[in-house]
């Protein structure tokens, strides 16, 4: 089993410990209930670094709707042994005093990408994603970190932070893991009643066999999904949609020419 830390103060003694013998720091951020995505990200870590460390913090400052953070599975035990399985060494879960002792008071903010799309439907949403990143990078010190394209627009918000910043640790991009019907991994998944489940293949359908963007709205609302917003960022398609009142985003690559 790997080792479970909780307090910075057994964390900086380990990380200390790792870094004066010269290995490198694998690093994986989760708010927890770990699903295969997940565990690809470790895998990965696992083969290219020395040390694998997993967080597991469900990070409040992320979350516009309340209803939608209580709902979150917390599932600490399941993921610490999911985590071991995949190659983690360490599983790092301070808590939310331990993260944030000045109770938010300092929070880092980006004033283009994070104001459309997730930005647009879900207000404060990445500065709480960017604020628990540079906590978490500037604790763990990683050399590299894992991210799923998933969450695309996060990933570039992230690797944006990096290059501003002049942070060290560079920031690996993983593809998406699906289930065999397409449909994204997600934790979210877990919430979606039997009938739900069945219909949310359509997202990543639509989002995939469209020439535009509209036709990919129009097709899922005709479909009876609540669309929140499909649109065509740079190389990527990028939407979300609502299904059993469980919000599922998604993206696919599109050619130049769409």
């Amino acid at each position: 089993m790997n080792a479970l830390i909780e307090t910075l103060e057994s964390w900086i003694d380990y990380r200390d410990d790792v870094t004066a013998s010269g290995l490198s720091i694998g690093f994986v951020p989760t708010m927890g209930a770990l699903h295969e995505g997940h565990l690809e990200l470790i895998r990965k870590a696992r083969q290219e670094t020395d040390c694998v460390v997993v967080s597991v913090f469900l990070n409040p400052t992320q979350f516009n709707d309340p209803k939608d953070y209580e709902q979150y599975p917390k599932t600490l035990d399941r993921d610490r042994e999911l985590a071991a399985d995949a190659g983690a060494d360490v599983v790092l879960a301070p808590s939310k005093d331990v993260l944030y002792p000045d109770g938010y008071n300092y929070k880092i903010c980006e004033s283009h990408l994070s104001s459309f799309m997730e930005g647009e439907h879900r207000p404060g949403h990445f500065d709480g994603v960017l604020t628990i990143v540079m906590k978490l990078f500037n604790l763990v010190k990683p050399d590299r970190a894992y991210f799923g394209e998933k969450d695309f627009q996060q990933l570039k918000l992230i690797e944006g932070m990096v290059e501003a910043f002049f942070l060290k640790t560079k920031v690996v991009a993983v593809p998406t893991v699906r289930e065999s019907d397409g449909l994204a991994m997600s934790s979210r998944n877990a919430l979606l009643t039997e009938e739900g489940r069945k219909r949310a293949p359509v997202f990543h359908q639509n989002l995939t066999a469209q020439k535009t963007a509209d036709e990919a709205r129009e097709a899922l609302t005709k479909e009876g999904i609540n669309v929140e917003y499909v649109e065509d960022y740079e190389d990527r398609r990028l939407g979300a949609v609502v299904i059993d009142n469980v919000r599922l985003i998604d993206n696919v690559a599109i050619k130049n020419s769409i």
